[in-house]
């Protein structure tokens, strides 16, 4: 079958020849404007281990400045908190269960965050790699597990409700791009099952949250530089007539592709299915890491390197069509050991530049820096 030319084969001959003609307004035009409109915009970052960090110890400091991590990134224009929670976390290096989250939560909404709750369904972690079931419903029949499914979301989010900390965004799974709950729950052989699952998760949102307002429903893929396999799994999803919110995106330069990419694919969303989107996960490093070490990034491993790229990536996110790149998280930027390179402080806990990137976005530009917000 021959298949038709789509129209972002045309936004990326644009780019190419240079005639894309949106980048006609200056960079502090767009931010002057942006901050005119950015109240619903995620500035966020999954600091899911920041309280672990901070019980062992750990000080996080902004120049002379010594402070409580979540305040000192809401003092850098972070409005948005995303933790993670696992069924039964494995081991002490993992805290992520309902009362260690409960707690960053409560923290959290002291200070204005708004948050999003991110379910691996899972007792440690779930990526495209990786989904493993909790032990304890291996054993069960596949209606059992989508009723577990259920009873822990809706008891899970109970228990938020309860402690007034409501999430305001709920992700059910973690990048499930290859499903969830494997092998009954896995993609592409088990579509019926994946989505039983997930309409379990999103009905135990809406049992849990009692007369609470609905939070809203991200679904959550890696590749976010791959428009192909973005299609893929979404055309699957509508088909099944799975109801949901916002896009979530994984975007990590060394397997994900180029920031170029990442605006197409931007683009696709808010084209193809007229859905608001967020990158919410990506990092990069401010000095070479192990693990990426063979692979080429779009700058250099340096403070200054990642700053540019925590930056590029913005600006991608928010000149998406139509106003629907809705906000940005950063993975772990309070990370400590082996992962430390992608964080945002090093080994002494000084802040690096990268924290600073979402001030001349969500804050207000100073009369005569650039123009005047009216």
């Amino acid at each position: 079958m021959k298949l038709k030319r789509h129209w972002w084969s045309v936004v990326a001959i644009l780019f190419l020849t240079g005639r894309f003609t949106c980048v006609a307004a200056t960079n502090e035009d767009r931010i002057v404007k942006w901050n005119n409109a950015s109240s619903d915009f995620a500035f966020g970052a999954d600091l899911s281990f920041l309280k672990q960090a901070e019980d062992r110890g750990k000080v996080f400091k902004d120049g002379t400045n010594a402070m409580p991590g979540l305040q000192l990134f809401h003092a850098h224009g972070y409005n948005w908190i995303r933790l993670r929670i696992f069924v039964e976390p494995v081991g002490a290096r993992l805290p992520n269960d309902r009362a260690y989250t409960l707690a960053m939560a409560k923290d959290a909404k002291e200070l204005g965050y708004r948050f999003l709750l991110d379910f691996h369904y899972a007792n440690s972690w779930a990526d495209p790699g990786k989904q493993p079931t909790p032990v304890a419903w291996t054993n069960l029949s596949h209606a059992q597990r989508v009723t577990a499914v259920f009873e822990y979301t809706r008891d899970t989010i109970a228990a938020f409700r309860d402690a007034g900390v409501l999430p305001d965004m709920v992700q059910v799974g973690n990048e499930i791009t290859h499903g969830m709950l494997w092998p009954d729950g896995r993609l592409s052989d088990h579509w019926d099952n994946f989505a039983e699952y997930v309409y379990a998760g999103i009905n135990g949102v809406d049992a849990g949250r009692g007369n609470g307002r609905r939070p809203r429903i991200m679904l959550h893929v890696d590749q976010g530089g791959s428009v192909r396999i973005t299609k893929d799994f979404f055309d699957h999803v509508n088909a099944y007539g799975i109801p949901y919110d916002v896009i979530g995106l994984s975007y990590y330069p060394w397997w994900h592709g180029t920031i170029m990419d990442l605006r197409a694919n931007l683009a696709f969303i808010a084209e193809e299915y007229g859905k608001e989107v967020i990158v919410v996960e990506t990092a990069y490093n401010w000095r070479p890491n192990r693990e990426t070490r063979d692979r080429l990034g779009p700058f250099p491993e340096t403070p200054e390197g990642q700053r540019d790229f925590l930056d590029a990536v913005t600006r991608a996110v928010v000149e998406t069509p139509h106003g629907r790149g809705k906000g940005v998280f950063w993975w772990e930027p309070a990370v400590v050991g082996p992962l430390g390179s992608r964080g945002f402080f090093d080994d002494d806990g000084q802040a690096l530049p990268v924290l600073g990137v979402f001030d001349k976005y969500a804050k207000p530009v100073p009369r005569g820096a650039g123009g005047t917000a009216n």
